[in-house]
């Protein structure tokens, strides 16, 4: 009897419970070099006014954000991107934060200001956002060494999951 129920159990993971998990090796994996579309450039300015431009960004891993002031999910990721700033900055990576209020700098100094950000910040518009193929928030795209756009996603990213692709095209030369 006990035999019968432990091979029903076993049935029932090995052929219904496995497959519906989600294989995250193939979900999040970056998109293979050959097959990364070149990322638009652009010329904005940061909250200093500094022009940023992606271009000068060459030869970097560019973590590039798109977020909003009253975004929920873009305000449990800032902070991690913040991490992943710090922390492997000197490997290679920089970030760039692109703020999607429709108010702007009107709306967005104000939140920098009480939330400070270790990364440049510049506002975009629908314009912009059209470029990068951006239609809801957040979206972040992984653009490599050369770029090239390596990942994009849109909703919350996994922490875990992002940062090992961070890692892997930060080993890519």
């Amino acid at each position: 009897m006990r035999r019968l129920l432990f091979a029903r159990i076993a049935f029932v993971v090995a052929f219904i419970v496995v497959p519906c998990l989600p294989c995250h090796s193939a979900d999040w994996a970056v998109t293979p070099a050959i097959q990364r579309p070149a990322a638009p450039d652009f010329t904005l300015r940061d909250s200093s006014g500094q022009a940023i431009a992606l271009a000068a960004y060459k030869g970097r891993v560019v973590l590039l954000d798109f977020w909003a002031t009253w975004c929920t999910g873009c305000k449990v990721e800032i902070p991690w991107y913040m991490e992943f700033e710090k922390k492997y900055k000197r490997l290679g990576l920089s970030s760039i934060g692109v703020a999607m209020d429709d108010e702007g700098w009107a709306k967005v100094l104000p939140y920098l200001h009480q939330k400070p950000i270790n990364y440049p910040i510049v506002v975009g518009d629908a314009g912009f956002a059209k470029r990068y193929k951006v239609t809801s928030l957040p979206v972040t795209l992984l653009i490599d060494r050369h770029g090239r756009i390596a990942d994009a996603h849109e909703g919350m990213v996994v922490k875990g999951e992002w940062e090992r692709e961070i890692q892997a095209l930060l080993r890519e030369r």
